[in-house]
């Protein structure tokens, strides 16, 4: 069996094609129709004709609020185009239309879709790490903060002495 994926599209078109919505990663439906090359409502139908695999957890549809909030994200324009309020797909609901849609494209850019989606999991989990033990070490810092102040204070005071001019010294000289 062939592993190779037939479309390849670039993981920053699909990243910059993700958003951040109600706590959840997500995907327009029309950002989605674009990438497996069909028809916004084709994409539609399927997922209506298949509601039971995609639960509010799965795919929402956008309220009027969020749209307006979005819209300027994605260059869209006020007047014309859509009619209706997009539908966004989490992960998991982008898993799935691999289910519905049935085109060699859909499949492979499924595919690709869901591991993007990996990759900045990872991604988000190594940043997460990286902050806790970026916490763990300014509070470390913290704990010697007197003992640094101490160490400088010392340190001041001994370059202020050395930088004393001499003075001549009374007594005899030899």
């Amino acid at each position: 069996m062939n592993n190779e994926l037939t479309f390849v599209i670039p993981d920053e078109t699909i990243i910059n094609k993700i958003y951040q919505l109600r706590s959840k990663r997500v995907m327009l439906d029309s950002d989605l129709s674009g990438l497996y090359d069909v028809e916004t409502k084709r994409i539609n139908e399927q997922v209506r004709r298949n509601l039971k695999r995609f639960p509010d957890d799965f795919m929402f549809q956008l309220t009027t609020e969020e749209w307006e909030n979005l819209r300027p994200q994605i260059a869209t324009s006020s007047w014309g185009g859509r009619r209706t309020l997009p539908f966004v797909f989490t992960e998991h609901g982008v898993l799935m239309l691999s289910s519905v849609l049935n085109s060699e494209k859909a499949i492979d850019v499924n595919i690709q879709i869901i591991r993007v989606f990996t990759k900045m999991r990872e991604l988000l989990l190594t940043n997460a790490t990286i902050l806790s033990e970026l916490e763990e070490l300014k509070k470390s810092i913290n704990d010697h903060e007197e003992q640094f102040e101490l160490i400088y204070g010392y340190l001041q005071k001994f370059s202020q002495a050395e930088n004393q001019p001499k003075r001549n010294t009374i007594g005899y000289i030899k």
